[in-house]
């Protein structure tokens, strides 16, 4: 579907160039855009990295297991029947901390630990998956990591000057995606 999508979107932008007579400054500009998307997927590459493997490292050492114990009374009720499966509930717990470091691509890989664990075998999201999905989503981010590097990456002076605007919006939108999940859990639980 994406290579479809993205061959639209070519398809389109040439048969734009032609009809408004920029077809020259099409080939520049793709260049431009290519070279741009390398040198932030460089540096993007060197923490991701880093933040994943800290995460093995985490799973290695039993690190893992200790911020289980130490988020279980909050994640807990969040996902009580993910509590009952250990190696599931530490992936979250793993998967919660790089999101509140702001490693949304890092906490993926434990996130999706966790779906699978969570999962009941119908092939249907079950309740719990879908809580993850927004907390995933939503986010709460006490460090912005991923932004900051962007940020930096793209020459800002001061790349972590969000970092009250971001703690602020991040901790709204979990507050109020976590209350629709309730909401839409009990609506059609009740169907």
């Amino acid at each position: 579907m994406i290579s479809i999508t993205w061959t639209i979107m070519v398809v389109l932008s040439i048969f734009g160039g032609l009809l408004f007579s920029t077809a020259g400054r099409i080939g520049p500009a793709a260049m431009e855009g290519a070279a741009s998307a390398l040198e932030l997927g460089i540096s993007l590459a060197g923490p991701l990295c880093l933040w994943c493997g800290v995460g093995e490292l985490m799973a290695r050492s039993g690190l893992r297991e200790k911020l289980s114990r130490a988020l279980d009374p909050l994640l807990g009720r969040l996902f009580p029947e993910l509590r009952h499966k250990p190696d599931g509930f530490s992936a979250l717990c793993a998967n919660v901390t790089a999101n509140l470091l702001g490693l949304g691509n890092a906490a993926t890989p434990m996130g999706i630990e966790a779906c699978r664990a969570m999962a009941d075998g119908s092939g249907a999201a079950t309740a719990e998956q879908c809580r993850l999905v927004v907390l995933n989503t939503a986010s709460i981010q006490l460090l912005p990591s991923t932004v900051a590097s962007v940020r930096a990456g793209l020459g800002c002076s001061t790349p972590l000057d969000i970092l009250p605007c971001v703690l602020l919006t991040s901790l709204c939108s979990v507050a109020v995606g976590l209350l629709m999940c309730r909401f839409l859990e009990r609506l059609f639980h009740d169907r």
